[in-house]
């Protein structure tokens, strides 16, 4: 079967090598029966509670998680692998803009890259065409092909933080944001397409040993990022890593947002589409492709 048709297959018919039908219940209607009382109330307290629990603590596995199938797992590390290799052949800073057509070229290409093999190509264009429900992710999808590509002619380097915006209004919302806020504020992460969202899930879901389900918590799937089509995020300088964790919120910069009325969260406090709490996740109303 060529790619292209490959590719129709996989849109129309999910995937059985991604985990058992038997655990794909959300929420874990079993484990709520069984905790009887909730702190919730109602005749889907329990069931509630245990979806928040889940969401609050994000970065552990949970009861009824979805794992990758062991013997699919080899794939998922030769995956990451090669898309590093990608990346280092390209640099950091044009893998964000790097379609998923032009990775398996550049692989294809260079010998220290080494060509994406069949497996791996199935097993990336099963994960992207499978819907990310049965792992507790109830967000949109807003690149719905494995092919979207970012437009290189909509897209502004943002200078000192190796990130891009697309032109319009995301750029103007950030400009905004910055006389309202001041020097304080960066740009920490911008546009991401599916390649790069790519290597953020799966790289993600080989550190929690294969939990698609805990991936999925802190990483929206690929083609699930609403950073392809416009959001960003920002941080406080000379923050680093903390901006993108709860201590973000105790920032002069989250309070300088929140007062200027900047707030407008792609995922708030305790949402109802599987993520945790971004406080640092500007919402863009827009479309570029």
């Amino acid at each position: 079967m060529d790619i292209m048709k490959r590719r129709e297959f996989l849109k129309t018919v999910a995937a059985g090598a991604l985990g058992s039908a038997a655990h794909l219940g959300f929420p874990d209607a079993a484990l709520a029966a069984r905790r009887g009382s909730s702190r919730s109330g109602g005749p889907y307290g329990a069931m509630l509670d245990d979806y928040l629990d889940k969401i609050r603590d994000f970065d552990r596995g949970h009861t009824g998680d979805i794992f990758l199938d062991r013997d699919i797992f080899p794939l998922l590390v030769s995956s990451v692998k090669r898309f590093k290799r990608v990346q280092g052949v390209v640099g950091h800073g044009n893998f964000y803009l790097l379609s998923f057509d032009e990775a398996v070229n550049v692989a294809r290409r260079y010998p220290s890259v080494g060509e994406f093999t069949r497996q791996e190509l199935d097993f990336l264009e099963r994960i992207f065409y499978e819907t990310a429900a049965p792992y507790g992710f109830f967000g949109e999808k807003p690149l719905k092909n494995l092919t979207d590509a970012i437009p290189r002619n909509k897209v502004t380097k943002i200078r000192g933080t190796g990130n891009y915006l697309y032109r319009g209004v995301p750029l103007e919302t950030y400009k905004k944001i910055q006389r309202a806020v001041g020097r304080d504020v960066v740009l920490t992460s911008g546009i991401r397409s599916v390649t790069k969202q790519f290597l953020l899930f799966l790289e993600k879901a080989y550190l929690s040993n294969g939990n698609l389900s805990q991936a999925s918590r802190s990483l929206a799937p690929p083609g699930y990022s609403f950073h392809g089509v416009g959001d960003f995020d920002v941080g406080q300088k000379g923050y680093g890593k903390l901006n993108f964790t709860r201590e973000f919120v105790r920032t002069k910069v989250f309070k300088r947002l929140a007062e200027t009325g900047y707030v407008r969260l792609r995922y708030p406090r305790d949402n109802m589409l599987g993520v945790r709490f971004e406080p640092w996740h500007v919402k863009v109303k827009f479309r570029a492709i």
